[in-house]
């Protein structure tokens, strides 16, 4: 049976979208694999990040490490000439000011509060107290809030002030 001129050109369309179906699957193909090779090479460079910036932090705070160690070490030194009670203040002051300014140097910093007027981004409000003041202004701070780089990492819990005229 002879094929007649259309029937040949068909076929040849046929084959030629056949060969675009395959060339366009497989670049398709090729594609979604190199994404999922980036998708896993950039995972892995976040978790090396991570991992080395927390490294990092580790290796500033082994001073502090070393210093509460050999506090512990010297608490028992019974030498006469000094005064252990004072000796051990001394040491816990040195290493509240060394991971204090360690902490400071990687962008920790301290929520400022008293005098301030309440932020509830800020301040966690534990108490409130009649005053003579404006309202909402903060007169105690119960515990320290801070915050890394502008991010809020623990609020300041706070003793904020009630205005007792605005009561009546």
């Amino acid at each position: 049976m002879k094929k007649t001129k259309e029937e040949s050109e068909e076929e040849l369309k046929t084959d030629e979208k056949d060969v675009k179906i395959n060339e366009l699957t497989d670049t398709l193909q090729r594609l979604q694999a190199d994404f999922e090779n980036y998708k896993k090479r950039a995972d892995k460079e976040k978790s090396d990040c991570s991992l080395y910036a927390c490294s990092k932090l580790i290796s500033e705070l082994l001073p502090i490490l070393d210093s509460i160690d050999n506090a512990l070490k010297n608490k028992d030194n019974k030498d006469e000439n000094k005064n252990n009670k004072d000796e051990f203040i001394k040491g816990a002051l040195l290493i509240f000011s060394q991971l204090k300014s360690t902490l400071e140097k990687e962008g920790l910093r301290e929520i400022k509060s008293v005098g301030k007027k309440l932020d509830l981004y800020a301040h966690e409000v534990l108490l409130h107290e009649p005053h003579d003041s404006e309202d909402d202004v903060i007169l105690e701070e119960l515990q320290k809030g801070y915050d890394f780089k502008n991010i809020v990492v623990r609020t300041s819990k706070v003793k904020v002030a009630k205005n007792s005229k605005n009561d009546r």
